[in-house]
């Protein structure tokens, strides 16, 4: 059967690769795309807009976050400036005193539209420190319906001296004010993901990168460790929805007050580690989340149905 000549049906592996996709021409009603993961059916015109099938929604056309966004975060940077600038100096020769090794961690994120980006971050974990277990215990917080408690709670022995600290409070996330400044991040907004967590996205969890990620944001000062993945998506959503000036500048004054609450919180579990003189390793509490994994999570509609109720009006 011959494809109309109006459309082309093709596969691109999710948002992400939007963007390079768009660059292809479709001549003579084919064209190529990347082999990856995370394969949505789309149609596509000779012009290269993608529609998703699903919803029905364009999605080539890269979202933009409101005028107003870029102006707000600007105007607090530069009013904050003065608290901000001495203490990013001061976290610098921390961790360079502390902790052999780079000051700075770059890293992969999905931003805006599905936009890779390298977010910056302070070295919070020791130079040798593997990765690949924080991104398996990830994985299964994604698909269990349980709190995501962070494995630094437990005592990460991967963590660089003062790390704990660092990340308890939020302050490695400091330096992300250079993103919010080159325009990749807002002030408030989604916890940018990293590629291999939204190539394991649901379709409708796809829709958080609809806006600029944040350093803050209302899963952050609602729950944040306290909530399963599901419920940060959801929570996530609904701040998209009702985006707003005055909600940012409201998210933005309730996060000190929350960090001062998680900082107060994460000491009960380091405390009673020492008491019992046992540290869990990584892979045991990995192994532990995986055989209390749940058959049947909560879905997504029984999530926000309970969301909205308690939401504030």
């Amino acid at each position: 059967m011959r494809v109309p000549p109006f459309l082309i049906i093709s596969e691109i592996s999710g948002v992400g690769q939007l963007e390079k996709f768009n660059q292809i021409k479709a001549g003579g009603h084919s064209a190529t795309w990347p082999d990856d993961q995370g394969r949505q059916l789309v149609l596509v015109s000779e012009t290269t807009k993608i529609i998703h099938i699903r919803s029905g929604l364009p999605v080539a056309s890269e979202p933009k976050a409101p005028g107003w966004k870029s102006a707000l975060d600007l105007a607090c940077i530069l009013l904050s400036l003065p608290i901000w600038l001495p203490l990013m100096i001061l976290l610098m020769l921390v961790t360079r005193l502390s902790s052999q090794g780079p000051i700075f961690y770059r890293q992969e994120r999905v931003g805006l539209g599905g936009r890779h980006f390298s977010i910056w971050k302070f070295r919070t974990m020791k130079v040798s420190a593997e990765t690949q277990t924080h991104e398996h215990y990830f994985q299964e917080l994604m698909r269990v319906d349980r709190p995501m408690i962070k494995l630094d709670a437990y005592g990460d022995p991967r963590l660089a001296p003062f790390g704990r600290f660092f990340r308890a409070s939020g302050l490695d996330e400091l330096p992300q004010i250079f993103n919010v400044l080159c325009g990749e991040m807002s002030l408030v907004g989604p916890r940018p993901c990293t590629p291999t967590e939204f190539s394991h996205y649901e379709a409708w969890q796809r829709d958080r990168v609809n806006g600029l990620p944040g350093l803050t944001g209302y899963w952050q000062v609602n729950g944040k460790n306290k909530t399963t993945f599901n419920e940060m998506i959801v929570m996530d959503l609904f701040y998209l929805k009702n985006l707003s000036i005055l909600l940012d500048l409201k998210i933005m004054f309730k996060t000190c007050a929350v960090i001062a609450g998680q900082l107060v919180e994460s000491r009960p579990l380091t405390q009673h580690n020492r008491q019992d003189g046992t540290r869990r390793a990584p892979a045991a509490i990995l192994q532990s989340l995986a055989e209390s994994a749940q058959k049947s999570p909560r879905s997504p509609t029984t999530i926000l149905q309970g969301f909205a109720e308690s939401a504030p009006k």
